[in-house]
């Protein structure tokens, strides 16, 4: 039986010395002109002691005037080339692997950031209200040089020295957006059914290939569904990693939801005991999916406890088993867990019980955790607890009060 403190060697990147990986959040800690910040070294020198084996960056954009969050790194050339040596390195700096993120957030952009949007089609995201713009129709001209960048931001990060990147076709960004057939409503190449919709994804997979050695890990998040009304579902991700599992991928992480159906983000942690064993979010979908394809599976979403993690991993349907927000609050618990002074994450309690007031809480707190990391401290989890509460109820003040 596996266990997590087993090595897996990738196809064509590095030997993984355990099943544990960082897996991306975003840091939004880059220079206003999108590049690595002191800030964002200093983070990645102190998640390089966790003693997890892989470090997934959070988005760097393959377009500078495409970017999903202020605070964006975006990779269009080599004028960073020393900062993303140095983040590099320090993420490598105690024998982790790393891994760069490479994404385009399509229509899931801003106005306030991006005020351009493309996607596959003029497809809006619903309930946005102001804050998101319809997005225009990309020509295909256009999709081919967004496929390109991609190519090139993954040459440069090799060159930079991380050992992989992960394409980004989940949670509602750009490739996710060609994969669905709510938001590609195209009737060229690039869309009109399933295997069109697949195109963009399986070009910019070959043309990441072909840029980049033979030892440079491609790994993939991708979505299990959309989980909305006539999006990508199950079914059709299935059939997909079929397909993918001809391609040159060394591992696909699974994940859910979008901008409109933010599943990924969901806090549920498990109280029954015979459901803690199960605890994962998406861990149903990938024991299907194991059985169709031999591509290494990361699961990301829900593990708290070392008998949940074991369990997945030990039923041989998941590889890596992938940590985020709880390595934003304890940024050594892959080693604890690891040595056995630990069984669990910390519990963390952030509801006020209005769904989207806790939203906005966690994110802000988990942001104020990484902030702190990346200012040389570390996380503290009862300070400021309530402070994204203050700051967003003392925001909607200040909106209410405007003209």
């Amino acid at each position: 039986m596996t266990t997590l403190s087993d090595p897996l060697k990738l196809a064509h990147g590095p030997t993984l010395r355990n099943r544990f990986a960082k897996s991306a959040m975003s840091e939004r800690l880059a220079l206003a002109d999108g590049r690595v910040s002191a800030e964002l070294v200093a983070l990645y020198r102190r998640w390089a002691e966790s003693g997890a084996a892989l470090l997934i960056t959070g988005n760097v954009m393959v377009d500078g005037r495409a970017l999903g969050e202020s605070g964006n790194v975006f990779v269009e050339d080599e004028r960073d080339l020393a900062g993303l040596r140095a983040w590099a390195q320090a993420a490598k700096c105690h024998g982790a692997s790393v891994m760069m993120q490479i994404n385009h957030p399509g229509r899931q952009a801003p106005r306030t950031i991006s005020k351009h949007l493309v996607a596959p089609s003029a497809v809006g995201l619903k309930g946005a209200g102001p804050l998101f713009a319809t997005p225009r129709a990309l020509l295909a001209s256009e999709v081919e040089e967004i496929i390109a960048r991609f190519a090139e931001t993954a040459r440069i990060a090799e060159k930079a020295g991380f050992d992989g990147v992960q394409i980004h076709g989940a949670h509602g960004y750009l490739v996710s957006q060609f994969l669905s057939p709510y938001t590609n409503r195209r009737e060229d190449v690039w869309g009109g059914d399933a295997v069109r919709r697949r195109r963009f994804l399986i070009e910019l997979i070959r043309a990441i290939r072909a840029a980049v050695s033979d030892g440079f890990a491609i790994g993939l998040k991708l979505n299990s569904a959309d989980f909305q009304k006539g999006g990508f579902d199950e079914t059709e991700s299935l059939a997909l990693l079929e397909e993918l599992d001809r391609e040159q991928l060394d591992f696909v992480e699974v994940s859910g939801g979008t901008y409109e159906t933010a599943k990924m983000f969901e806090e549920t942690v498990p109280t029954r005991e015979s459901s803690k064993r199960r605890e994962a979010f998406f861990l149903d979908y990938v024991e299907k999916a194991r059985s169709r394809i031999r591509c290494p599976l990361m699961l990301t979403g829900g593990f708290r406890t070392l008998a949940g993690m074991q369990d997945a991993l030990g039923g041989g349907a998941v590889d890596i088993i992938g940590l985020a927000r709880p390595m934003a609050v304890e940024p050594d618990l892959p080693k604890a867990l690891l040595s056995g002074d630990r069984s669990a994450a910390r519990p963390v309690k952030l509801a006020t019980g209005i769904a989207h007031l806790d939203s906005v809480i966690q994110g802000s707190w988990y942001q104020t955790q990484i902030d702190r990391m990346g200012r040389g401290k570390e996380p503290s989890p009862t300070l400021g607890r309530w402070l994204p509460v203050m700051r967003y109820l003392s925001a909607r003040r200040v909106s209410e009060r405007r003209p």
